[in-house]
């Protein structure tokens, strides 16, 4: 299957595009987003990359004229979790978070959450192309990421918010002339995951606190989430508060136990992996 086969997008407001992947049918798949801008294009978040983004892109013409520009694409990683993190390894330059480089870089399957299977891909990839085989490939970022860094695409900024709980490095991309807040999997219309592996409740409910107040002095007003559809403020506002009031003991107890479920199943996954 070719890369123009795989994936499909569509075109919003303000240079940004929505590229999907159109033959993994699970709650799992990640929302990709291209943002353009005048002398830096950026990917956020890249899918599993079972085909070539890059190529899709490229062909596709969703970078106008390439030839006249300085700057390679860049790819972000809002965490390395292998449903965002899949297709990094495809691109020239690589952003992730600081506390997640190590673990990008080493192909560390149990820190990025390494757990797909046939049934959710309904096309394959290739031919013989099987679930069991499938691993994120290591890449060393080009860039380093931390709180407040800014990424300058020339006519819009995007800044770089730490917001741990999901995944110890998990970001968020604001865009605050535009008011969009690109999430990744801190924040989408769902339930918020906690249970993983580096997941951590108190960062979570303090990465939900900062997203309240942020709705609350007018600083979002759409976001582009991880997965599943775009939503506004008054959503993401009311999406946090919830886990931030759902978050108690009873809740903090059952997620000690799902946690310590889903390490060891990912470890016995990964282990089978290798053999």
């Amino acid at each position: 299957m070719s890369a123009t086969d795989w994936y499909a997008h569509k075109s919003l407001e303000n240079g940004v595009f929505w590229i999907q992947e159109r033959f993994y049918e699970s709650g799992n798949r990640a929302n990709i987003w291209l943002v353009r801008g005048s002398h830096q294009d950026v990917v956020i978040d890249t899918g599993l990359g079972l085909r070539s983004l890059p190529e899709y892109i490229n062909s596709k013409g969703l970078l106008g004229d390439y030839s006249k520009r300085k700057n390679p694409l860049l790819a972000i990683g809002t965490h390395v979790h292998f449903d965002h993190s899949g297709g990094l390894h495809q691109f020239q330059q690589v952003g992730v978070h600081k506390a997640e480089v190590d673990a990008l870089a080493n192909g560390d399957n149990f820190e990025t959450v390494t757990w797909l299977s046939d049934r959710e891909i309904v096309e394959d990839p290739a031919p013989g192309w099987r679930a069991r085989e499938y691993i994120v490939k290591a890449v060393t970022p080009t860039h380093i990421l931390q709180e407040g860094d800014v990424i300058n695409l020339g006519d819009r900024q995007l800044t770089v918010l730490h917001m741990p709980g999901h995944s110890r490095g998990s970001i968020c991309l604001h865009d605050k002339e535009n008011k969009m807040l690109f999430s990744g999997d801190v924040a989408y219309d769902g339930s918020m995951i906690d249970w993983l592996p580096y997941s951590r409740i108190s960062d979570y409910i303090r990465s939900c606190e900062r997203l309240v107040k942020m709705v609350d002095k007018e600083e979002i007003d759409q976001v582009m989430p991880g997965h599943y559809n775009t939503f506004g403020s008054k959503r993401l506002h009311r999406l946090a508060s919830n886990y931030i009031a759902s978050a108690g003991a009873c809740h903090r107890a059952s997620t000690c136990l799902v946690k310590s479920i889903a390490s060891l199943a990912l470890r016995a996954s990964n282990s089978r992996s290798a053999c």
